[in-house]
């Protein structure tokens, strides 16, 4: 357990109860009892792996109080959430369905051009020149007349900048190309649970705010999928998800000899990387737009309510997070 406002719980036979104003995280099935204590205002999410469970009064205050919580296997693979009837602001979610596609493609664009943006900021950060594709690209996506040529520009953006992201690792890793479900190597395994991390960031942030995280601008409806967290987690994805990965590797936070023959991390390992993670989100930056110190998680609710001012027509355009350097 980490943030005050973010819990993660990993050991397996605890229960999670409520006590007064308090959530008490139990050991059931040990002899440790009571494991960890926070006062239930400041919490909006919990994390759980594995075997956890929740009592049936938790559950009952966790909806009262607007608590996310969200399922994961023991070795982090998203298994789904419970969501509180929180009271929405219902003028939020009439402006975000009546998005026309121009409106829609607007949002998407400037998404886009701030991932590849900061996939450019990355690789220049780790000693990666010769870009200018990248750039190239990144300017193209202002003239995307449609989302399909805004995918197809997106799509070859990634193609080129994973064909450079094994020059940022150490030696004694390799990245070839990436790869998913399942991933082929240990550090697809790192990128796509880091993805799922991210995008859960995301989700809590655009429920914080009141918008639909299923409705979105750029991936397609699907059942089941948070389209809007996979737009908005976008421009996250390399400076934010892809650097904490390299920073584990390179640093030897994470070794090869952590991941069990599957590709996944072992069981220490994975809780190693939840508290690593946990700190980087907490980690404060100059915020290259409004010159403050802000954490990385606050970083991303703030953009939640860019994009909620931009959808309800506050701001005439939504402003990506964008790194220049």
């Amino acid at each position: 357990m980490y943030d005050e406002a973010v819990l993660f719980v990993t050991k397996q036979g605890a229960q999670i109860r409520v006590d007064g104003g308090r959530i008490l995280v139990w050991d059931v099935d040990g002899d440790e009892g009571e494991l960890a204590s926070r006062p239930m205002g400041k919490i909006d999410t919990i994390n759980v792996f594995g075997g956890v469970n929740f009592s049936t009064p938790f559950v009952a205050k966790a909806n009262e109080h607007g608590i996310v919580l969200n399922y994961f296997t023991q070795h982090g693979k998203y298994r789904g959430s419970f969501v509180p009837e929180k009271n929405t602001i219902a003028e939020v979610r009439r402006a975000q369905y009546a998005l026309s596609r121009e409106e829609e493609l607007e949002i998407a664009k400037a998404m886009i051009a701030g991932k590849v943006r900061n996939a450019r900021t990355l690789l220049s950060r780790k000693g990666v020149h010769g870009t200018d594709v990248l750039k190239d690209l990144g300017i193209k996506v202002g003239g995307a007349q449609n989302k399909d040529d805004l995918r197809g520009i997106e799509g070859e953006a990634a193609e080129r900048y994973f064909a450079r992201l094994d020059e940022t690792l150490t030696d004694g890793w390799t990245f070839e190309k990436r790869t998913k479900r399942p991933p082929e190597d240990h550090i697809n395994s790192l990128l796509s649970l880091t993805y799922v991390f991210m995008k859960n960031e995301v989700l809590a942030a655009l429920r914080q705010y009141n918008l639909d995280p299923f409705l979105g601008v750029l991936h397609a409806d699907r059942h089941g999928r948070p389209s809007l967290a996979l737009d908005l987690q976008e421009e996250f994805r390399p400076i934010f998800c892809d650097a904490f990965v390299t920073r584990l590797v390179n640093r030897g936070v994470v070794t090869h000899d952590n991941f069990r023959k599957d590709n996944r991390l072992g069981d220490d390992a994975f809780k190693t990387y939840l508290s690593k993670f946990d700190e980087y989100m907490q980690e404060e930056f100059t915020h290259p737009h409004f010159g403050y110190t802000v954490s990385r998680r606050k970083a991303i609710r703030q953009q939640s309510i860019l994009l909620r001012k931009a959808i309800t027509g506050e701001m005439d355009e939504y402003h990506a997070l964008t790194f220049d350097r």
